[in-house]
């Protein structure tokens, strides 16, 4: 039985509480991190924010469409938030500790599981490479969300604004 384990970590230019939020809000948080190009559906069935929350949604790897259904509970509430596929037996785990005096946040996704046979071991090859492309991106939708949030805004608003604050720093250069 072939064990994958996949880890990646961003430091966040946000405090926990901040990114802890988005993390755990499976209603507009947590939607607005996800990948569009990975990520589709997302439904939340029970919950919403936090410990039992009950989710589905559907991830495209590989080109083809897999649908995952979750569980949610927080067994460090505001520091780790963790989803079970109760029919995959995969978990995956976010976990977000406190840099710089609490004005950063570093964020580690873990997604750990089992699978028998030669899917496991292809898998095994396959997996790790997929997810952490998968997490860099997620992550990457963490800081520009969070630092929307920090600054009062919408992503689309914060980032108009940067861009036209760079356009105007380069005519000015």
């Amino acid at each position: 039985m072939a064990e994958i384990h996949v880890t990646a970590s961003a430091v966040i230019p946000a405090p926990p509480s901040i990114v802890y939020g988005l993390i755990a809000d499976y209603r507009r948080g947590h939607p607005s991190i996800l990948p569009p190009e990975y990520f589709q559906n997302l439904q939340v069935h029970a919950g919403g924010i936090g410990a039992g929350t009950r989710i589905t949604f559907q991830m495209r790897v590989l080109g083809q469409t897999h649908h995952f259904f979750a569980r949610i509970s927080e067994p460090e509430p505001g520091r780790r938030l963790v989803e079970r596929y109760p029919e995959t037996g995969m978990v995956t785990t976010f976990k977000v500790d406190p840099e710089g005096a609490g004005k950063r946040s570093r964020v580690t996704i873990t997604t750990a599981y089992t699978k028998a046979g030669l899917a496991g071991w292809f898998e095994r090859l396959v997996a790790p490479r997929f997810l952490r492309t998968v997490y860099a991106a997620e992550l990457g939708l963490l800081e520009l969300e969070a630092t929307a949030r920090m600054a009062g805004t919408t992503v689309a608003e914060y980032t108009e604004a940067s861009s036209r604050g760079q356009a105007s720093r380069a005519a000015a250069g």
